[in-house]
Protein backbone atom coordinates (compact mmCIF):
# COMPACT_ATOMS: atom_id res chain seq x y z
CA UNK A 1 0.00 0.00 0.00
CA UNK A 2 2.81 2.15 0.51
CA UNK A 3 4.12 1.88 -3.03
CA UNK A 4 0.75 2.42 -4.30
CA UNK A 5 0.29 5.94 -2.22
CA UNK A 6 3.55 6.91 -2.78
CA UNK A 7 3.60 6.21 -6.85
CA UNK A 8 0.16 8.28 -6.48
CA UNK A 9 1.66 11.43 -4.79
CA UNK A 10 4.50 11.67 -7.10
CA UNK A 11 2.52 11.45 -10.34
CA UNK A 12 -0.09 14.11 -9.08
CA UNK A 13 2.81 16.31 -8.20
CA UNK A 14 4.28 16.11 -11.33
CA UNK A 15 0.59 17.36 -12.72
CA UNK A 16 0.20 20.46 -10.22
CA UNK A 17 3.78 21.48 -10.89
CA UNK A 18 3.03 22.78 -14.38
CA UNK A 19 0.17 25.10 -12.93
CA UNK A 20 2.04 26.81 -10.67
CA UNK A 21 4.51 28.12 -12.96
CA UNK A 22 2.55 28.91 -15.83
CA UNK A 23 0.89 32.42 -15.39
CA UNK A 24 -2.77 31.30 -17.24
CA UNK A 25 -6.33 31.65 -15.57
CA UNK A 26 -7.43 28.44 -15.79
CA UNK A 27 -4.56 25.62 -14.64
CA UNK A 28 -3.06 23.10 -16.78
CA UNK A 29 -3.80 20.70 -14.75
CA UNK A 30 -7.48 21.37 -14.84
CA UNK A 31 -7.97 20.77 -18.44
CA UNK A 32 -10.84 18.04 -19.53
CA UNK A 33 -9.36 16.78 -22.41
CA UNK A 34 -6.62 14.55 -23.07
CA UNK A 35 -3.88 15.22 -25.16
CA UNK A 36 -3.71 13.99 -28.97
CA UNK A 37 -1.61 14.41 -31.82
CA UNK A 38 -3.50 17.25 -33.08
CA UNK A 39 -2.34 19.52 -29.87
CA UNK A 40 0.85 18.92 -30.34
CA UNK A 41 3.32 21.22 -32.29
CA UNK A 42 5.66 19.53 -34.33
CA UNK A 43 8.40 20.51 -31.79
CA UNK A 44 6.37 19.12 -28.72
CA UNK A 45 5.72 22.93 -27.18
CA UNK A 46 2.62 24.32 -25.38
CA UNK A 47 0.63 23.20 -22.88
CA UNK A 48 -0.73 19.94 -24.31
CA UNK A 49 2.63 19.01 -24.82
CA UNK A 50 3.67 19.66 -21.13
CA UNK A 51 0.85 17.01 -20.39
CA UNK A 52 2.17 14.06 -22.10
CA UNK A 53 4.61 12.72 -19.34
CA UNK A 54 2.67 13.85 -16.26
CA UNK A 55 -0.25 12.50 -17.52
CA UNK A 56 1.92 8.83 -18.44
CA UNK A 57 3.35 9.22 -14.95
CA UNK A 58 0.27 8.73 -13.50
CA UNK A 59 -1.58 6.27 -15.90
CA UNK A 60 1.69 3.90 -14.69
CA UNK A 61 1.43 4.67 -11.32
CA UNK A 62 -2.23 4.06 -11.35
CA UNK A 63 -1.41 0.86 -13.49
CA UNK A 64 1.49 -0.41 -11.29
CA UNK A 65 -0.75 0.23 -7.58
CA UNK A 66 -3.91 -2.00 -9.25
CA UNK A 67 -0.97 -4.48 -10.17
CA UNK A 68 0.03 -4.65 -6.83
CA UNK A 69 -3.41 -4.63 -5.37
CA UNK A 70 -4.47 -7.80 -7.87
CA UNK A 71 -1.58 -9.67 -7.33
CA UNK A 72 -2.32 -9.06 -3.24
CA UNK A 73 -5.88 -10.09 -3.78
CA UNK A 74 -5.41 -13.15 -5.96
CA UNK A 75 -7.59 -11.67 -8.92
CA UNK A 76 -7.14 -10.85 -12.35
CA UNK A 77 -8.10 -8.01 -14.64
CA UNK A 78 -10.20 -10.26 -17.31
CA UNK A 79 -10.41 -14.00 -17.35
CA UNK A 80 -7.65 -15.75 -19.03
CA UNK A 81 -8.39 -19.26 -21.59
CA UNK A 82 -7.45 -22.34 -19.36
CA UNK A 83 -4.32 -23.78 -19.99
CA UNK A 84 -4.11 -27.12 -20.87
CA UNK A 85 -3.18 -28.51 -17.26
CA UNK A 86 -6.00 -26.40 -15.77
CA UNK A 87 -8.90 -28.62 -14.68
CA UNK A 88 -12.49 -27.45 -15.23
CA UNK A 89 -14.64 -26.72 -12.62
CA UNK A 90 -17.19 -29.62 -11.61
CA UNK A 91 -20.10 -27.24 -13.05
CA UNK A 92 -17.92 -27.22 -16.35
CA UNK A 93 -17.03 -30.18 -16.11
CA UNK A 94 -20.77 -31.17 -15.82
CA UNK A 95 -22.07 -29.13 -18.85
CA UNK A 96 -18.76 -30.86 -21.01
CA UNK A 97 -19.89 -33.78 -20.08
CA UNK A 98 -23.93 -33.47 -20.76
CA UNK A 99 -22.76 -31.90 -24.21
CA UNK A 100 -20.68 -35.16 -24.80
CA UNK A 101 -23.69 -37.73 -24.60
CA UNK A 102 -25.93 -35.52 -26.55
CA UNK A 103 -23.32 -35.37 -29.71
CA UNK A 104 -22.05 -38.97 -29.70
CA UNK A 105 -25.65 -40.36 -29.04
CA UNK A 106 -26.10 -38.03 -32.51
CA UNK A 107 -23.26 -39.79 -34.13
CA UNK A 108 -24.43 -43.55 -33.05
CA UNK A 109 -28.11 -42.52 -34.45
CA UNK A 110 -26.92 -41.30 -37.61
CA UNK A 111 -24.07 -44.07 -38.14
CA UNK A 112 -26.80 -46.66 -37.67
CA UNK A 113 -29.34 -45.14 -40.10
CA UNK A 114 -26.97 -44.88 -42.44
CA UNK A 115 -25.51 -48.12 -42.16
CA UNK A 116 -29.35 -49.76 -42.57
CA UNK A 117 -29.09 -47.99 -46.24
CA UNK A 118 -26.32 -50.04 -47.10
CA UNK A 119 -27.03 -52.95 -45.99
CA UNK A 120 -30.07 -52.55 -47.81
CA UNK A 121 -27.71 -51.66 -51.24
CA UNK A 122 -25.18 -53.87 -50.65
CA UNK A 123 -26.06 -57.11 -48.19
CA UNK A 124 -25.19 -57.80 -44.88
CA UNK A 125 -21.80 -59.56 -45.40
CA UNK A 126 -20.42 -56.19 -46.77
CA UNK A 127 -21.61 -53.53 -44.03
CA UNK A 128 -21.08 -56.27 -41.58
CA UNK A 129 -17.74 -54.43 -40.20
CA UNK A 130 -19.21 -51.34 -39.89
CA UNK A 131 -22.62 -52.35 -38.19
CA UNK A 132 -20.30 -53.97 -35.66
CA UNK A 133 -18.51 -50.85 -34.70
CA UNK A 134 -21.96 -48.97 -34.71
CA UNK A 135 -22.58 -52.03 -31.78
CA UNK A 136 -19.01 -51.43 -30.23
CA UNK A 137 -19.36 -47.43 -30.35
CA UNK A 138 -23.39 -47.90 -28.93
CA UNK A 139 -22.31 -50.42 -26.10
CA UNK A 140 -19.38 -47.79 -25.02
CA UNK A 141 -21.65 -44.79 -25.28
CA UNK A 142 -24.56 -47.17 -23.12
CA UNK A 143 -21.57 -46.89 -19.89
CA UNK A 144 -20.95 -43.50 -20.39
CA UNK A 145 -25.22 -42.75 -19.96
CA UNK A 146 -24.85 -45.43 -17.17
CA UNK A 147 -22.26 -43.33 -15.58
CA UNK A 148 -24.48 -40.24 -15.66
CA UNK A 149 -27.31 -41.95 -14.13
CA UNK A 150 -25.08 -42.48 -11.03
CA UNK A 151 -23.84 -39.02 -11.02
CA UNK A 152 -27.01 -37.80 -11.35
CA UNK A 153 -28.14 -40.39 -8.49
CA UNK A 154 -25.81 -39.86 -6.31
CA UNK A 155 -26.60 -35.99 -5.45
CA UNK A 156 -24.90 -33.58 -3.87
CA UNK A 157 -21.70 -34.22 -1.51
CA UNK A 158 -18.16 -36.28 -2.77
CA UNK A 159 -17.26 -34.07 -5.35
CA UNK A 160 -13.97 -36.42 -5.81
CA UNK A 161 -16.34 -39.07 -6.75
CA UNK A 162 -18.71 -37.00 -8.81
CA UNK A 163 -15.59 -35.89 -10.94
CA UNK A 164 -14.41 -39.27 -11.26
CA UNK A 165 -18.02 -40.17 -12.85
CA UNK A 166 -18.28 -37.09 -15.16
CA UNK A 167 -14.60 -37.81 -16.11
CA UNK A 168 -15.77 -41.14 -17.06
CA UNK A 169 -18.52 -40.23 -19.13
CA UNK A 170 -16.39 -37.85 -21.61
CA UNK A 171 -13.84 -40.62 -21.80
CA UNK A 172 -15.98 -43.47 -22.85
CA UNK A 173 -17.75 -40.65 -25.20
CA UNK A 174 -14.30 -39.73 -26.72
CA UNK A 175 -13.68 -43.41 -27.12
CA UNK A 176 -17.28 -43.99 -28.50
CA UNK A 177 -16.34 -41.71 -31.11
CA UNK A 178 -13.44 -43.06 -32.13
CA UNK A 179 -14.49 -46.64 -32.67
CA UNK A 180 -17.08 -44.34 -35.50
CA UNK A 181 -14.60 -42.64 -36.79
CA UNK A 182 -11.93 -45.63 -36.96
CA UNK A 183 -14.25 -47.14 -39.89
CA UNK A 184 -15.70 -43.34 -41.36
CA UNK A 185 -13.38 -43.49 -44.69
CA UNK A 186 -13.73 -47.36 -44.88
CA UNK A 187 -17.31 -47.25 -44.78
CA UNK A 188 -17.35 -43.80 -47.37
CA UNK A 189 -14.98 -46.19 -49.75
CA UNK A 190 -17.56 -48.79 -49.55
CA UNK A 191 -20.99 -46.26 -50.27
CA UNK A 192 -18.97 -44.61 -53.18
CA UNK A 193 -21.49 -41.73 -53.43
CA UNK A 194 -19.01 -39.36 -54.85
CA UNK A 195 -18.91 -42.18 -57.69
CA UNK A 196 -21.77 -42.00 -60.17
CA UNK A 197 -22.55 -45.95 -60.08
CA UNK A 198 -22.45 -46.05 -55.96
CA UNK A 199 -24.35 -42.77 -56.00
CA UNK A 200 -27.16 -43.95 -58.61
CA UNK A 201 -27.30 -47.77 -56.78
CA UNK A 202 -27.84 -45.61 -53.20
CA UNK A 203 -30.49 -43.20 -54.92
CA UNK A 204 -31.99 -46.29 -56.27
CA UNK A 205 -32.47 -47.44 -53.01
CA UNK A 206 -33.75 -44.39 -50.99
CA UNK A 207 -36.13 -43.69 -53.75
CA UNK A 208 -37.53 -47.31 -53.47
CA UNK A 209 -38.00 -47.25 -49.53
CA UNK A 210 -39.34 -43.56 -50.09
CA UNK A 211 -42.59 -45.20 -52.22
CA UNK A 212 -42.90 -48.04 -49.58
CA UNK A 213 -43.44 -45.44 -46.98
CA UNK A 214 -45.49 -43.28 -48.93
CA UNK A 215 -47.64 -45.68 -49.67
CA UNK A 216 -48.41 -46.65 -45.93
CA UNK A 217 -48.54 -43.28 -44.90
CA UNK A 218 -52.91 -43.43 -45.56
CA UNK A 219 -53.51 -46.68 -43.87
CA UNK A 220 -51.20 -45.57 -40.83
CA UNK A 221 -53.37 -42.42 -40.55
CA UNK A 222 -56.24 -44.39 -40.95
CA UNK A 223 -55.07 -46.83 -38.41
CA UNK A 224 -54.41 -43.98 -36.45
CA UNK A 225 -58.07 -42.97 -36.55
CA UNK A 226 -59.62 -46.26 -35.53
CA UNK A 227 -57.51 -46.84 -32.66
CA UNK A 228 -58.89 -43.44 -31.34
CA UNK A 229 -61.90 -44.38 -31.81
CA UNK A 230 -61.65 -47.98 -30.41
CA UNK A 231 -59.49 -46.72 -27.13
CA UNK A 232 -59.77 -43.31 -27.05
CA UNK A 233 -57.57 -40.14 -27.17
CA UNK A 234 -55.52 -41.06 -24.20
CA UNK A 235 -54.37 -44.33 -25.49
CA UNK A 236 -53.14 -43.26 -28.59
CA UNK A 237 -51.92 -39.60 -27.24
CA UNK A 238 -48.03 -41.62 -27.54
CA UNK A 239 -48.07 -41.48 -31.09
CA UNK A 240 -50.60 -38.50 -31.93
CA UNK A 241 -49.41 -36.54 -34.48
CA UNK A 242 -46.93 -38.95 -36.19
CA UNK A 243 -48.83 -38.85 -39.10
CA UNK A 244 -48.01 -35.32 -39.78
CA UNK A 245 -44.73 -35.40 -38.81
CA UNK A 246 -44.56 -38.48 -41.71
CA UNK A 247 -45.88 -36.26 -44.13
CA UNK A 248 -43.27 -33.69 -43.11
CA UNK A 249 -40.33 -35.96 -43.20
CA UNK A 250 -41.01 -36.97 -46.54
CA UNK A 251 -41.81 -33.68 -48.02
CA UNK A 252 -38.71 -32.82 -47.01
CA UNK A 253 -37.11 -36.18 -48.50
CA UNK A 254 -38.64 -35.76 -51.55
CA UNK A 255 -37.18 -31.98 -52.23
CA UNK A 256 -33.54 -33.59 -50.96
CA UNK A 257 -33.38 -36.66 -53.36
CA UNK A 258 -34.49 -34.23 -56.24
CA UNK A 259 -31.68 -31.51 -55.32
CA UNK A 260 -28.98 -35.17 -54.81
CA UNK A 261 -30.31 -35.61 -58.93
CA UNK A 262 -29.67 -32.25 -60.11
CA UNK A 263 -26.45 -31.57 -58.67
CA UNK A 264 -25.02 -34.79 -60.15
CA UNK A 265 -26.33 -33.36 -63.69
CA UNK A 266 -24.26 -30.51 -62.22
CA UNK A 267 -21.07 -32.26 -61.52
CA UNK A 268 -21.00 -31.83 -58.05
CA UNK A 269 -20.96 -35.22 -56.47
CA UNK A 270 -20.52 -33.80 -52.88
CA UNK A 271 -23.47 -31.43 -52.24
CA UNK A 272 -25.48 -34.58 -54.50
CA UNK A 273 -23.77 -36.49 -51.61
CA UNK A 274 -25.04 -34.42 -49.00
CA UNK A 275 -28.70 -34.23 -50.35
CA UNK A 276 -28.96 -38.02 -50.37
CA UNK A 277 -27.95 -38.22 -46.65
CA UNK A 278 -30.51 -35.79 -45.78
CA UNK A 279 -32.96 -37.72 -47.77
CA UNK A 280 -32.19 -40.99 -46.50
CA UNK A 281 -31.90 -39.18 -42.47
CA UNK A 282 -35.62 -37.76 -43.08
CA UNK A 283 -36.68 -41.27 -44.66
CA UNK A 284 -35.05 -43.30 -41.67
CA UNK A 285 -37.13 -41.50 -39.41
CA UNK A 286 -40.61 -41.24 -41.60
CA UNK A 287 -40.10 -45.57 -41.14
CA UNK A 288 -39.47 -45.05 -37.17
CA UNK A 289 -43.04 -42.68 -37.06
CA UNK A 290 -45.12 -45.55 -39.15
CA UNK A 291 -43.80 -48.32 -37.02
CA UNK A 292 -44.31 -46.78 -34.56
CA UNK A 293 -47.97 -46.73 -34.34
CA UNK A 294 -48.24 -50.32 -35.66
CA UNK A 295 -46.36 -51.66 -32.66
CA UNK A 296 -48.46 -49.21 -30.41
CA UNK A 297 -51.89 -50.97 -31.96
CA UNK A 298 -50.18 -54.19 -31.20
CA UNK A 299 -49.22 -52.98 -28.00
CA UNK A 300 -52.63 -51.53 -26.85
CA UNK A 301 -54.15 -54.63 -28.31
CA UNK A 302 -51.71 -57.33 -26.18
CA UNK A 303 -52.63 -54.80 -23.54
CA UNK A 304 -56.35 -55.16 -23.65
CA UNK A 305 -56.30 -58.80 -23.80
CA UNK A 306 -54.25 -58.86 -20.64
CA UNK A 307 -55.91 -56.73 -18.61
CA UNK A 308 -58.80 -58.93 -17.60
CA UNK A 309 -56.46 -62.13 -16.68
CA UNK A 310 -54.25 -59.59 -14.67
CA UNK A 311 -57.53 -58.47 -12.47
CA UNK A 312 -58.39 -62.10 -11.83
CA UNK A 313 -54.54 -62.78 -11.12
CA UNK A 314 -54.29 -60.11 -9.00
CA UNK A 315 -56.92 -60.87 -6.59
CA UNK A 316 -56.35 -64.45 -6.25
CA UNK A 317 -52.63 -62.73 -4.83
CA UNK A 318 -54.47 -60.26 -2.77
CA UNK A 319 -57.23 -63.20 -1.67
CA UNK A 320 -53.67 -65.06 -0.56
CA UNK A 321 -52.24 -62.43 1.66
CA UNK A 322 -55.52 -60.69 2.92
CA UNK A 323 -56.15 -63.05 6.07
CA UNK A 324 -52.43 -62.21 7.75
CA UNK A 325 -52.64 -58.85 6.33
CA UNK A 326 -54.29 -57.19 9.85
CA UNK A 327 -51.62 -59.11 12.21
CA UNK A 328 -48.67 -57.87 10.21
CA UNK A 329 -46.86 -55.11 11.31
CA UNK A 330 -45.12 -54.12 7.03
CA UNK A 331 -47.73 -52.19 6.13
CA UNK A 332 -49.53 -54.94 3.70
CA UNK A 333 -53.28 -54.46 5.54
CA UNK A 334 -52.98 -50.93 3.62
CA UNK A 335 -51.32 -51.74 0.73
CA UNK A 336 -54.22 -54.56 0.02
CA UNK A 337 -57.03 -52.14 0.95
CA UNK A 338 -54.95 -50.15 -1.71
CA UNK A 339 -54.91 -52.59 -3.95
CA UNK A 340 -58.79 -53.76 -3.88
CA UNK A 341 -59.46 -49.82 -4.53
CA UNK A 342 -57.58 -49.82 -7.91
CA UNK A 343 -58.48 -52.75 -9.13
CA UNK A 344 -62.18 -51.74 -8.26
CA UNK A 345 -61.39 -48.99 -10.44
CA UNK A 346 -59.82 -50.38 -13.08
CA UNK A 347 -62.83 -52.83 -13.83
CA UNK A 348 -65.30 -49.60 -13.51
CA UNK A 349 -63.27 -47.96 -16.03
CA UNK A 350 -63.00 -50.83 -18.55
CA UNK A 351 -66.06 -51.28 -18.07
CA UNK A 352 -67.65 -47.80 -18.80
CA UNK A 353 -66.07 -47.54 -22.94
CA UNK A 354 -62.94 -46.49 -24.66
CA UNK A 355 -60.05 -46.93 -21.94
CA UNK A 356 -56.63 -46.80 -22.40
CA UNK A 357 -55.24 -50.66 -21.30
CA UNK A 358 -51.77 -49.90 -21.24
CA UNK A 359 -52.40 -47.42 -18.27
CA UNK A 360 -54.85 -49.91 -16.94
CA UNK A 361 -52.04 -52.52 -16.52
CA UNK A 362 -49.91 -50.26 -15.23
CA UNK A 363 -52.37 -49.14 -12.55
CA UNK A 364 -52.66 -53.02 -11.62
CA UNK A 365 -49.19 -53.78 -11.32
CA UNK A 366 -48.17 -50.63 -9.43
CA UNK A 367 -50.95 -51.32 -7.10
CA UNK A 368 -49.65 -55.07 -6.68
CA UNK A 369 -46.12 -54.30 -6.90
CA UNK A 370 -45.47 -55.21 -3.11
CA UNK A 371 -46.53 -58.63 -3.64
CA UNK A 372 -43.94 -59.25 -5.96
CA UNK A 373 -41.22 -57.26 -4.28
CA UNK A 374 -38.45 -56.77 -6.86
CA UNK A 375 -40.17 -55.08 -9.81
CA UNK A 376 -41.93 -57.71 -10.87
CA UNK A 377 -38.89 -59.48 -12.51
CA UNK A 378 -39.27 -62.33 -10.74
CA UNK A 379 -43.42 -62.92 -11.20
CA UNK A 380 -43.53 -66.09 -13.49
CA UNK A 381 -47.37 -65.34 -13.42
CA UNK A 382 -49.98 -62.93 -15.30
CA UNK A 383 -48.58 -59.95 -13.33
CA UNK A 384 -45.05 -59.90 -14.33
CA UNK A 385 -45.66 -60.54 -18.12
CA UNK A 386 -47.78 -57.11 -17.25
CA UNK A 387 -45.34 -55.73 -15.88
CA UNK A 388 -42.98 -56.58 -18.62
CA UNK A 389 -45.37 -55.60 -21.20
CA UNK A 390 -45.98 -52.24 -19.26
CA UNK A 391 -41.92 -51.28 -19.20
CA UNK A 392 -41.73 -52.43 -22.82
CA UNK A 393 -44.04 -50.35 -24.26
CA UNK A 394 -43.19 -47.27 -21.98
CA UNK A 395 -39.00 -48.06 -23.48
CA UNK A 396 -40.61 -48.17 -26.74
CA UNK A 397 -42.62 -44.75 -26.80
CA UNK A 398 -39.72 -43.37 -25.24
CA UNK A 399 -37.03 -44.05 -27.52
CA UNK A 400 -39.05 -43.01 -30.98
CA UNK A 401 -39.59 -40.46 -29.62
CA UNK A 402 -36.05 -39.47 -28.43
CA UNK A 403 -34.67 -40.63 -31.90
CA UNK A 404 -37.50 -38.41 -34.34
CA UNK A 405 -36.41 -35.40 -32.21
CA UNK A 406 -32.72 -36.07 -31.05
CA UNK A 407 -32.23 -32.16 -32.67
CA UNK A 408 -34.13 -30.84 -29.56
CA UNK A 409 -33.26 -33.48 -26.97
CA UNK A 410 -31.52 -33.02 -23.77
CA UNK A 411 -28.83 -35.38 -22.46
CA UNK A 412 -31.16 -35.69 -19.22
CA UNK A 413 -33.64 -37.24 -21.30
CA UNK A 414 -31.24 -39.43 -23.05
CA UNK A 415 -29.78 -40.68 -19.94
CA UNK A 416 -33.24 -41.64 -18.27
CA UNK A 417 -33.72 -43.93 -21.68
CA UNK A 418 -30.58 -45.50 -21.61
CA UNK A 419 -31.48 -46.24 -17.76
CA UNK A 420 -34.51 -47.24 -18.39
CA UNK A 421 -33.23 -49.97 -21.34
CA UNK A 422 -30.71 -50.95 -18.95
CA UNK A 423 -33.33 -51.59 -16.29
CA UNK A 424 -35.48 -53.69 -18.87
CA UNK A 425 -32.26 -55.87 -20.22
CA UNK A 426 -30.81 -56.70 -16.62
CA UNK A 427 -31.30 -60.20 -15.46
CA UNK A 428 -33.93 -60.07 -13.10
CA UNK A 429 -35.43 -57.30 -14.98
CA UNK A 430 -36.70 -53.87 -12.78
CA UNK A 431 -39.95 -53.82 -14.67
CA UNK A 432 -40.77 -50.92 -12.64
CA UNK A 433 -37.96 -49.16 -12.32
CA UNK A 434 -37.68 -49.13 -16.54
CA UNK A 435 -41.35 -47.96 -16.61
CA UNK A 436 -40.50 -45.04 -14.34
CA UNK A 437 -37.19 -44.04 -16.14
CA UNK A 438 -38.84 -44.47 -19.66
CA UNK A 439 -41.39 -42.20 -19.01
CA UNK A 440 -39.35 -39.48 -17.24
CA UNK A 441 -37.79 -39.61 -20.30
CA UNK A 442 -40.35 -39.24 -22.92
CA UNK A 443 -41.80 -36.36 -20.33
CA UNK A 444 -38.38 -34.42 -20.25
CA UNK A 445 -37.84 -34.96 -24.52
CA UNK A 446 -41.34 -33.76 -24.64
CA UNK A 447 -39.80 -30.82 -22.75
CA UNK A 448 -37.16 -29.99 -24.33
CA UNK A 449 -39.49 -29.85 -27.72
CA UNK A 450 -41.94 -27.79 -26.49
CA UNK A 451 -38.80 -25.44 -25.74
CA UNK A 452 -37.08 -26.00 -28.96
CA UNK A 453 -40.86 -25.30 -30.68
CA UNK A 454 -43.10 -26.12 -33.59
CA UNK A 455 -41.07 -29.01 -35.32
CA UNK A 456 -43.21 -28.52 -38.39
CA UNK A 457 -43.15 -24.68 -38.53
CA UNK A 458 -40.56 -24.01 -41.38
CA UNK A 459 -39.88 -19.81 -40.49
CA UNK A 460 -37.38 -17.57 -42.20
CA UNK A 461 -38.22 -18.97 -46.00
CA UNK A 462 -37.17 -22.26 -45.22
CA UNK A 463 -38.38 -25.16 -47.56
CA UNK A 464 -40.93 -27.21 -46.56
CA UNK A 465 -39.79 -29.89 -44.28
CA UNK A 466 -36.84 -28.03 -43.02
CA UNK A 467 -38.16 -27.72 -39.72
CA UNK A 468 -38.87 -30.94 -38.67
CA UNK A 469 -35.46 -31.65 -40.53
CA UNK A 470 -33.42 -29.77 -38.13
CA UNK A 471 -36.13 -31.04 -35.01
CA UNK A 472 -34.78 -34.37 -35.87
CA UNK A 473 -31.49 -33.76 -36.20
CA UNK A 474 -30.98 -34.64 -40.23
CA UNK A 475 -29.68 -31.34 -40.69
CA UNK A 476 -26.83 -30.15 -38.30
CA UNK A 477 -28.24 -26.19 -39.03
CA UNK A 478 -24.64 -24.89 -39.30
CA UNK A 479 -23.95 -23.46 -42.85
CA UNK A 480 -25.19 -23.40 -46.23
CA UNK A 481 -28.52 -25.24 -46.60
CA UNK A 482 -28.87 -25.49 -42.82
CA UNK A 483 -26.11 -27.37 -42.57
CA UNK A 484 -24.95 -30.87 -43.78
CA UNK A 485 -26.49 -34.05 -42.89
CA UNK A 486 -26.08 -36.06 -40.09
CA UNK A 487 -24.16 -39.52 -41.23
CA UNK A 488 -22.02 -42.11 -40.72
CA UNK A 489 -18.92 -41.10 -38.44
CA UNK A 490 -17.96 -39.71 -35.25
CA UNK A 491 -16.83 -36.09 -34.07
CA UNK A 492 -13.46 -36.15 -36.20
CA UNK A 493 -15.51 -37.23 -39.68
CA UNK A 494 -18.06 -34.47 -38.86
CA UNK A 495 -15.47 -31.85 -38.68
CA UNK A 496 -14.11 -32.39 -42.06
CA UNK A 497 -17.35 -33.63 -43.67
CA UNK A 498 -14.96 -33.61 -47.29
CA UNK A 499 -13.04 -36.84 -46.07
CA UNK A 500 -16.62 -38.20 -46.64
CA UNK A 501 -18.39 -37.30 -49.42
CA UNK A 502 -14.39 -37.11 -51.19
CA UNK A 503 -12.96 -40.97 -49.26
CA UNK A 504 -9.01 -40.71 -49.83
CA UNK A 505 -7.92 -43.92 -52.33
CA UNK A 506 -7.70 -47.09 -50.56
CA UNK A 507 -3.99 -48.07 -49.48
CA UNK A 508 -1.97 -50.06 -51.90
CA UNK A 509 -2.74 -54.23 -51.65
CA UNK A 510 -6.40 -53.66 -51.05
CA UNK A 511 -9.39 -52.77 -48.68
CA UNK A 512 -7.92 -51.94 -45.06
CA UNK A 513 -10.15 -53.11 -41.91
CA UNK A 514 -10.45 -50.55 -39.02
CA UNK A 515 -8.15 -47.94 -39.48
CA UNK A 516 -6.50 -45.33 -37.10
Amino acid sequence: MAHTVLGAAAGLMWLVLPGMTISTDVPVAARPNRPTARTVSADGDGPAADLVLPVAAVAGAGAIAGYGYLRRTGRRPRPRPRGPGTRPSLAELDGLAAGSLVEQDDHVRASREEVAFARAQLGDAAVEPFDRAVRDAATTLTDAFLARQEYDDRGPGDDRARRRLLDGVVGRCTASGRELDATAADFARLRALDEDAGRTAALRTAEARFRALAGRTPDTEALLAALTAHYGPAAVEPVTGYVEQVKDRLVFATSRLNRAHQSADLGDPGRAADHLRAAEGAIAQADVFLTAVDTHRADLDEAAATVPSALSGAETRLAEVRPDAASRADGTRSYVAHADGVLAAVRTGAAAGPHDPVDALRRIVRATAFLAGDGGGGDPGVLGAAAALVARVAVASAAGFVATHRGAVSAEARTRLAAARERLAAVPPDHLAADTLARRARELAERDVRTYGNPTADTAGRAAGVGGALLGGVLLGTGPDDGPPAGYGGPATRAAPAARTRPAPAPLGGHGGRGG
